[in-house]
């Protein structure tokens, strides 16, 4: 939990500089015409008390929610238990999760557990070095049971973020009442994907999609690789690709200021510059532990399993909270474009613990209009 702490406390600085820096003009006057793809932010929240039990009594008014530390108006769906699903599995089989092929028979098992009594769509999806749809969205548990337990070993791959962003864009086509999950089981780092880390961040938290993230362990060598490369600086400094001051393209230019790190932050309107310093942490902890920051950051649970036994239970428990979650939801107003913290919290209860989606990602009103 120490990157996490570190991934929290980014964000929260984040949202203090964007709230203590406003200028005293209206919005419009330093804001780009900015609009969300959606207009209202689903939160998933899981309740639990000091036994880890799901708590499902509570109402609406019991809970807060922040966004970059600005309160919200909050509604939450009073019931959510037999909402539609659509699941798809992201399955590893390539690298660290050749010695674990094996334990995914469990998975096999139980997915009519994790699925529920609902009207669902379950799609598989394997990766290695190249992500591939095995089984295409199908009502028919059984005949996702028998693709899973056909699965071959990959190559020796972990592209993650690539595979995590064919689900997400699978998932758009599914219909908008259906609940958005994805179950990921794979290595704890992501390893040679094509997307670039912002916008893997990017596609993990713009749309309402749940990820609950089953990892193992990565081999050594390569945590040791992945460690040393992430405060690296592909760009030698502002002085080689740091922009002018153009409130116009700021927004334009997130993806380039990423990779030249902080140096260029203070050219950025405050809250852009909020958005900025946000993306950098979630880049940051994407590295160190990408499969549970995109759990983290999606509203979903992290789970460490290193064998069948703890897959079995881990897959028991998420059955167990899979339906017995809040759905929170409320509307930005005037957000600005970039990823977004928000946090939710308990007016009383200090007994119990919330677990909630991080953030979101609000696009600009161009990256909207060129988007189907």
């Amino acid at each position: 939990m120490r990157y996490f702490s570190l991934f929290f406390g980014f964000l929260f600085l984040a949202a203090q500089v964007g709230a203590q820096n406003l200028p005293q003009e209206p919005a419009a006057s330093y804001l780009p015409e900015f609009h969300l793809r959606s207009t209202v932010v689903l939160v998933p929240t899981l309740v639990r008390d000091a036994h880890e039990k799901p708590v499902y009594t509570l109402s609406a008014n019991d809970f807060t929610l922040t966004d970059d530390g600005q309160p919200q108006t909050l509604h939450l769906q009073e019931e959510t238990r037999s909402q539609p699903l659509a699941l798809v599995l992201v399955l590893q089989t390539g690298g660290a999760a050749s010695r674990h092929l094996d334990d995914l028979d469990h998975l096999a098992t139980m997915l009519d557990s994790v699925v529920g009594d609902v009207p669902h769509r379950v799609e598989l999806i394997s990766f290695g070095s190249t992500p591939s749809i095995v089984q295409s969205f199908t009502s028919k548990t059984a005949t996702v049971r028998e693709a899973i337990e056909d699965l071959p070993a990959g190559d020796d791959g972990a592209a993650l973020l690539d595979a995590l962003h064919l689900a997400v864009e699978e998932l758009r086509t599914q219909p908008a009442d259906y609940r958005r999950v994805i179950l990921l089981v794979s290595e704890t780092l992501d390893h040679n994907s094509r997307i670039p880390f912002d916008e893997a961040l990017r596609a993990v938290t713009e749309t309402n999609t749940a990820i609950y993230s089953m990892a193992f362990s990565s081999t050594k060598a390569r945590a040791g690789k992945e460690s040393s490369e992430i405060f690296h600086n592909e760009t030698p400094g502002p002085a080689n690709g740091c922009m002018g001051h153009d409130p116009g393209t700021e927004a334009a230019h997130g993806k380039a200021l990423a990779k030249q790190g902080w140096d260029c932050l203070n050219l950025l309107a405050p809250p852009l510059r909020a958005a900025q310093i946000a993306l950098l942490a979630g880049i940051s902890a994407l590295r160190q532990n990408t499969a549970e920051t995109v759990a983290q950051s999606s509203g979903g649970e992290y789970f460490r399993f290193k064998n069948a036994a703890t897959l079995e239970s881990d897959l028991t428990i998420l059955s167990n909270h899979l339906p017995n979650r809040y759905l929170l939801s409320f509307q930005p107003q005037s957000p600005h474009p970039g990823l977004h913290h928000i946090e939710v919290k308990l007016r009383d209860y200090p007994q119990l613990t919330v677990l909630a989606r991080s953030g979101y990602w609000a696009e600009d009103a161009e990256t909207t209009k060129s988007r189907p």
